[in-house]
Parts: C-alpha cells; sequence; structure tokens
C-alpha cells in the first residue's frame, strides 16, 4: 500500500520529430509532399500534415516580429516544440514532453499531474544531428540535386532511424549544449613525436590529406578544420569507439607489453575497412565524409587505424599497416606511460571538495570532473540532478549576454555553485563548503580558476 502512494517520476520524452520543406507542396492536397520525415512513423498522414502544418504557421508568424530570426523554441505547461533551419527552407522540429511528477490522491480520486516546466536541453539533440547528417550525407540540397527528393527522403530515413535511438533526454546536459573536445596534455618530447609521426605518414601516403590523432577518446593533433572535427569527434568517441573498447598499451617497461623486432609486430587495426589484411576476400569499403572546404563540400573516405579520395586497394591498406602500426604501437606505450605517471603525481583518488565544468569556445577544448562516463546513450554524472539544473540555468543566462559575467548561486542543498564567463571560456564549479561565506567561494572559485586553466588546453 505504500510504495502505491508513493509519487511517479518522468523524465522528459521524445514525443515526435520531423523534417519538412514548404516549398515542395505549395499547393492545397499537396501537404503531404512537404514531409521528408516523420517520426513515429506509424502516425496517422492527416496528424503529421496538421503537425507541420501548426509549426509552419509558427514560424511564419514569428517571422513577422524579427524576420532575420525565426522561431527557435515553443514552450507550453506540457511540451516544448525546438525549431531548426540548417539550409534554407528545410526545417527540423523535436517535440519533448516536459518532466512531470505524478502525486498520488486520497479517496480514489485521480493521481494530479504536475509538469516541471524546465530546460531539457533539447535544442541542443536538435542541432546535433544536422553536421553528424552532413559530414556523412552531404547537404540537403546536394541529395536533391544528386538524386531528388526520393533520394534525400532515403538518406535521412537510413539515418534518423539510427541517430533517434541514440537520444537520451534524461541525461542530457551542459555538455551536450558545447558539444566540446577534450584535449589531452602531452610532455613537449611526446608531442614532438607525435606531430613527426604523422608529417612522415602524409608524406608517404599521398592519399591521407587530414589527419587527427587520439589517445583514447581525447584529441592530441587534428589537421582538419575546427567544425569538421568536432563533428568527426562525437561519431568516434560516442559511436565507432565503443564498439571496438579494449585496454590500451602497457608503458614501455611494463612486463605486459611484448618485444618489437623491428617491423615485423605490432598492435595496428583498421577500424573501418577491411578487418583483417590477411583474408584474401576481404572488403576495401571505407566510409564517405564531406568536410567543408571553403565554399563547398569535398568527398573523402574515413580510414580510422586505431591504436587511428580515390580507389583504396589491398596494397594501400597494407602499405599503410606496415608504416603506421610499429610506431604507433610505440607512441601508444609512451602516452600511456606518461598518462599513469600523471596519473600517480596526482595523488590518490579522492572525492574533491569541488566538482567543474570548463569550455573554450575558441578552441572547443572542455573538460569535465563531473560527468564519469559520456557514451552516446548517456552522460552520466556525479553530481544531483538538481545541482546540473542550476548550471543549465546559468548557462542559459550567458548565452543572452555578450559581456563577461560570474554568477554565484547557493543551493538549497548548502552547495555553492558558481558560473564565470570570460574571453570566449566558461567554467562552471561546484563547491562543497556549506560554512563558507561569499567573500571565501569567490576566492576559492579564483584559485580553481588558474588551477583549471594549468590543466585543460587553453
Amino acid at each position: 500500500m505504500a510504495s502505491g502512494m508513493q509519487e511517479k517520476q518522468y523524465t522528459p520524452s521524445l514525443l515526435s520529430f520531423f523534417i519538412y520543406n514548404p516549398k515542395f507542396g505549395p499547393r492545397e492536397g499537396e501537404e503531404e509532399k512537404k514531409i521528408l520525415f516523420y517520426h513515429p512513423s506509424e502516425v496517422e498522414k492527416n496528424e503529421k500534415i496538421r503537425n507541420v502544418g501548426l509549426c509552419e504557421a509558427i514560424v511564419q508568424f514569428t517571422r513577422t516580429f524579427c524576420p532575420r530570426k525565426p522561431a527557435k523554441s515553443l514552450h507550453t505547461q506540457k511540451n516544448r516544440q525546438f525549431f531548426l533551419e540548417p539550409e534554407e527552407n528545410f526545417w527540423m522540429v523535436m517535440v519533448v514532453r516536459n518532466p512531470m511528477i505524478e502525486k498520488p490522491n486520497k479517496d480514489g480520486k485521480p493521481p494530479t499531474v504536475e509538469y516541471q516546466e524546465e530546460d531539457v536541453f533539447g535544442r541542443s539533440q536538435l542541432c546535433c544531428p544536422c553536421p553528424y547528417l552532413q559530414i556523412f550525407n552531404s547537404t540537403f540540397n546536394r541529395a536533391v540535386e544528386t538524386g531528388g527528393v526520393e533520394l534525400l527522403i532515403q538518406k535521412l530515413e537510413k539515418f534518423f532511424y539510427r541517430y533517434l535511438q541514440t537520444i537520451h533526454l534524461q541525461s542530457c546536459d551542459l555538455l551536450d549544449v558545447f558539444g566540446g573536445i577534450s584535449f589531452l596534455p602531452l610532455d613537449k618530447m611526446t608531442y614532438l613525436k607525435i606531430q613527426s609521426f604523422v608529417n612522415k605518414v602524409e608524406e608517404n601516403l599521398s592519399l591521407v590529406k587530414y589527419t587527427a590523432f587520439l589517445y583514447n577518446d581525447q584529441l592530441i593533433w587534428s589537421g582538419l578544420e575546427q567544425d569538421d572535427m568536432r563533428i568527426l569527434y562525437k561519431y568516434l568517441t560516442t559511436s565507432l569507439f565503443p564498439r571496438h573498447s579494449e585496454p590500451e598499451l602497457a608503458g614501455r617497461d611494463s612486463p605486459l607489453r611484448p618485444e618489437v623486432m623491428g617491423n615485423l609486430l605490432h598492435y595496428g587495426r583498421f577500424l573501418t575497412g577491411p578487418a583483417t589484411l590477411k583474408d584474401p576476400d576481404a572488403k576495401f569499403r571505407f566510409p564517405k565524409i564531406f568536410v567543408n572546404t571553403e565554399d563547398r563540400s569535398e568527398e573523402l573516405h574515413l580510414i580510422v587505424y586505431k591504436v587511428t579520395s580515390v580507389e583504396l586497394t589491398r596494397e594501400f591498406c597494407e602499405q599503410m599497416d606496415a608504416l603506421v602500426g610499429p610506431q604507433l604501437t610505440l607512441l601508444a606505450s609512451d602516452i600511456c606511460e606518461q598518462y599513469n605517471i600523471n596519473r600517480r603525481i596526482s595523488g590518490p583518488e579522492k572525492e574533491p571538495q569541488f566538482k567543474f565544468i570548463y569550455f573554450n569556445h575558441m578552441n572547443l577544448a572542455e573538460k569535465s570532473t563531473i560527468h564519469m562516463r559520456k557514451t552516446a546513450g548517456a552522460s552520466l554524472s556525479s553530481v544531483h540532478p538538481d545541482l546540473m539544473k542550476i548550471l543549465g540555468d546559468i548557462n542559459c543566462d550567458f548565452a543572452r549576454v555578450d559581456e563577461d559575467e560570474e554568477i554565484i548561486v547557493k543551493a538549497m542543498t548548502d552547495y555553492w555553485v558558481v558560473g564565470k564567463k570570460s574571453d570566449q571560456r566558461e567554467l562552471y564549479v561546484i563547491l562543497n563548503q556549506k560554512n563558507a561565506n561569499l567573500i571565501e567561494v569567490n576566492d576559492e572559485v579564483k584559485r580553481l580558476s588558474v588551477h583549471v586553466l594549468m590543466t585543460a588546453s587553453v
């Protein structure tokens, strides 16, 4: 009986997601032609047309107030609608049900439902798929020019069938808003070894145009444009790498590390392309990506070679494997050894009195001690959701102003939450010092700011 009287909490959920172009069905009776993709697909046709028409009316209505800035979102008690125009006349709409609490009533009355009208970071999830889609499928207009509207519809259905399964609105937070890159700081000598290795690869393999070098899910070197690397980084760290996860190599002095004799033994392998070069029937097909170079999209092949265009053949893969594999094995050992040394120097792991999120808008560098794990399915944080909500509110305040700003909040749980925005950098700190006063908190955050800038790639 007691359990039946408890409150029930419901997290935000995706109600619908659709893409339309009003130019494709301008006349009465052709409204269905506007719809390029609709989820859930089992929704009745007239309801799809009605929902798309309502969004079209909202967008047109808001244009009367600000023609250059179209609608971004519509908030109601139960739902939130997010709008995005990635290309002219192509609209993406996401409808999210707000979090709610169901409170039981006595005397057999129906339960009372209270909707939590708070930011569910839905717009960050709406903005994510567009560049992610375009880097693997080029632009909407290019698809229409290549194969007509039918080709575009096929591409959208194939892509979003998989992508929508990765959306978990209940775990979205500031990292999803920033979409940043985690960098691995290294000593000068190791970094120069990696730079020399990258130069050698690009010099000896003429087909290689851009190179990115990562250790686990942290970026060390990239020759791609910043926006392209940002999208590719998310794909690699949340989709491709988790499917091929395994322990990294031990340090040079570790007994677990076998001897490397010449170029005969190495741990390198392809994560895209052939599973093994020893199979005579191996398929040498690599996924295509489109990167933005100045005023057009450049079509390339994505080769991910772990430790990680033109017809790619067995001969090229064998040449790359022989050149990259042994050296990458040694570099991975060097990086792992330094990584372990840094962990030992930092001392035993214990619960710190502060946790932080740092993001640099100039180079997309992010660093977080709040998050324990970030994947496509979840972003697990080690702090209470109420504190994450405060961080989100502070971020929304920062987005409204261009000037530098600082906000300090005392939470109901006696935690202090501080946000600092300065010179395109944002720092969010959660302090567990309930007896501290405002001056002490401000001094502590200043000291922590120096620490963060020294440990993050600034």
